[in-house]
C-alpha cells in the first residue's frame, strides 16, 4: 500500500491539475492508482463539470471521488480563503474498492431492516467494508444516513464530511468517477488488506463533575442531580477561574457519555454537543441532542489551546497502540470553524499530525459537518477534526 497527496494554489485549473498530477506520479512512482480523492475550492465552480475528466486523463483510476470545500487540505497544507485543488491517491494491492452514489429520495426508512440498507448501499456486509462518505447537507439527511449505515454495518468504520463552499461562490458539488452531482451522497467502501483507524478530535475539556439527567424534555435539559440545571450551572461558574468564566459565556458545550456501563471517564468517552440556548423563563438549557433521564453528562469548554491539546493527546494515544509503523496515508475532515479561525495560524492540525506521526500523506477539506465514530456509534460532529488513518492488515 502506498499513498500520496498534493495541492495546488494556482487560479488556473489546468495548471493546478497538472501540478497535482505530476506530484502524485512522482510520489507513487510506478505503482498504479487504485483510488483517488479530490477536493476543490468554489473559486472553480464554473469548471466543476470539467474537473474529473481532466484529472482522469492525467491520472487514470477506476475509483475517483471528491467534492467542493470551503477550505482545502493536501500535501501537508491547509488552504483557506483562496483557490485550491488537492488530490490524494493510493495504490492498494489486495484491497477491494467499491463506489456508490445515492440520493435522499431513494433512502430507506429508519424502521426498515439492516438488509434493506445493505442492498441500498450495494456493498456486502460480510466483506467488513470500511467507508469514506461525502454528503451534501442541503439535499440529504446525513444523520439518517449514518444511523442506517450503522444499522447495516455495525462493525464498519465510517469517516467523512459534509460538502462545503456553497456560500463563497458556487453550488456544492460531488464527484464520482466522471460524474458530477449537486445533491446526495458519494461513498467509497474499502475491504481486504486494509484497516481504517480514526482519530476524532472534538476539541473540548471537561469542567466540574459528571452529573445525571433527572428531568428533561426531548432536547431540553431541566434538572440534573435533582436540581434545576440553571442553579447547577450558576454554582459551577462560581468555581471557575476568570478566564474559564469568560469561556463559559461563549464556548460552553455538553458532553454525553456514550457507554452507560462506564463509571470512570476519560478523553473520547463523551459525545460533544452544542448548547443552543438558555430558556431563562423555563430555566432550561436547549441542547443539540435528544436527551433521556439517567444519562451521564458533563459540561465542557472549548478554546484553541484546549483544541490543540485534545488533538495531541489523541494522537499520543494512537501512537501508544503501536500501529503508526504500518500507517500509509490519512484523510482529514475538519470543521470550517477550526483552522485559522480557531488557531490564528494556518496548517495547525495537519502540522501537529505530521510532527507526531511523520510525513504521512494527508488530504481532506474543511466541512459543514464531520463524520466519525465516538465509541461504537457514528455521529455527525461540529468543530471537530476527524481523521481517517489507513494501514495494511498484513505486511
Amino acid at each position: 500500500m502506498k499513498w500520496a497527496s498534493a495541492i495546488s494554489i494556482s487560479s488556473n485549473l489546468e495548471y493546478s491539475i497538472e501540478e497535482c498530477v505530476e506530484s502524485i506520479k512522482s510520489q507513487l512512482g510506478s505503482a498504479p492508482v487504485d483510488f483517488a480523492i479530490i477536493f476543490i475550492s468554489p473559486h472553480f465552480s464554473d469548471r466543476y463539470s470539467d474537473l474529473p475528466g481532466l484529472i482522469l486523463e492525467g491520472l487514470p483510476s477506476s475509483h475517483l471521488i471528491g467534492c467542493s470545500g470551503g477550505g482545502i487540505i493536501g500535501g501537508g497544507k491547509e488552504i483557506e480563503h483562496a483557490p485550491a485543488l488537492s488530490i490524494t491517491a493510493a495504490s492498494l494491492p489486495g484491497v477491494r474498492v467499491e463506489m456508490f452514489y445515492k440520493t435522499q429520495a431513494s433512502m430507506p426508512k429508519l424502521d426498515t431492516t439492516p438488509k434493506v440498507w445493505e442492498e441500498w448501499i450495494g456493498v456486502k456486509k460480510e466483506l467488513n467494508p470500511q467507508f469514506v462518505i461525502l454528503a451534501d447537507p442541503q439535499t440529504l439527511h446525513a444523520d439518517h444516513l449514518l444511523m442506517g449505515m450503522d444499522y447495516a454495518y455495525p462493525q464498519s468504520v465510517k469517516i467523512g464530511g459534509l460538502v462545503s463552499g456553497y456560500g463563497v461562490g458556487g453550488t456544492n458539488v460531488l464527484f464520482l468517477n466522471k460524474n458530477v452531482y449537486h445533491e446526495g451522497v458519494c461513498g467509497t467502501a474499502f475491504s481486504g488488506n486494509i484497516i481504517l483507524d480514526t482519530i476524532v478530535a472534538q476539541g473540548c475539556r471537561p469542567i466540574g463533575e459528571v452529573f445525571q439527567v433527572t428531568k428533561c424534555d426531548r432536547n431540553m435539559l431541566i434538572e440534573v442531580n435533582h436540581r434545576p440545571v440553571v442553579d447547577y450551572l450558576r454554582d459551577l461558574n462560581n468555581t471557575l477561574s476568570p478566564e474559564d468564566q469568560q469561556l463559559l459565556q461563549r464556548s460552553l458545550f455538553i458532553g454525553i457519555v456514550m457507554d452507560p456501563l462506564k463509571t470512570s471517564f476519560s478523553q473520547g468517552d463523551f459525545l460533544i454537543r452544542n448548547i443552543m440556548g438558555l430558556d431563562a423563563k423555563k430555566e432550561t438549557l436547549v441542547v443539540g441532542a435528544l436527551l433521556r433521564e439517567g444519562q451521564t453528562l458533563q459540561f465542557h469548554l472549548r478554546d484553541s489551546e484546549t483544541s490543540a491539546d485534545d488533538l495531541e493527546d489523541l494522537i499520543s494515544n494512537y501512537i501508544a497502540k503501536g500501529h503508526p509503523e504500518k500507517l500509509k496515508g490519512a484523510l482529514l475532515f475538519s470543521c470550517l470553524g477550526r483552522g485559522e479561525h480557531l488557531y490564528g495560524i494556518s496548517d495547525h492540525d495537519t502540522k501537529l499530525f505530521q510532527q507526531n506521526l511523520g510525513s504521512i500523506p494527508v488530504g481532506g477539506f474543511f466541512c459543514n459537518g464531520e463524520i466519525g465514530p465516538v465509541g461504537s456509534t457514528t455521529f455527525l460532529h461540529g468543530y471537530t477534526s476527524s481523521f481517517g488513518l489507513f494501514r495494511t492488515l498484513t505486511p
